[in-house]
């Protein structure tokens, strides 16, 4: 197996604020810039993408579904897919999803590691909204 060795991330933020001083659109960096991409992977319905059709995660038609442990590991198996299909910077991947009913929303917990990165293990979490 080849071993990635990778030296620095940079993306353009999609908000496309502006930087005062030079008026640039403002760069991610690192691992705020792959922390947002894994987000994006998981939020983008395949075919949203004019020309990549596949990309994207289906986590969007399972949120019609029950708030519940059964959706729960659906979101989660779904999620891993995308990400280890999508995002090849990262490795050690482990993805948490917790069903939280009352207030109709599943939190995800996603950890990882950088690939070729002298950084601790990355984590974050978000929250996707259930709609009936």
């Amino acid at each position: 197996m080849v071993q990635r060795i990778s030296r620095a991330f940079k993306d353009i933020s999609l908000s496309f604020d502006r930087h005062p001083i030079t008026n640039d659109i403002l760069n991610i960096k690192n691992e705020d810039a792959i922390k947002k991409a894994i987000r994006n992977i998981v939020q983008t319905i395949p075919s949203e993408r004019f020309f990549n059709p596949i990309f994207g995660s289906d986590v969007k038609t399972s949120l019609f579904e029950f708030v519940d442990f059964g959706t729960a590991s659906v979101l989660e198996e779904q999620i891993l897919v995308a990400i280890e299909n999508y995002e090849p910077r990262v490795d050690n991947l482990r993805v948490r999803v917790d069903p939280n009913a009352d207030r109709n929303e599943f939190e995800i917990f996603v950890s990882y590691r950088i690939i070729g990165q002298e950084v601790p293990a990355q984590q974050f979490s978000f929250i996707l909204e259930a709609t009936r």
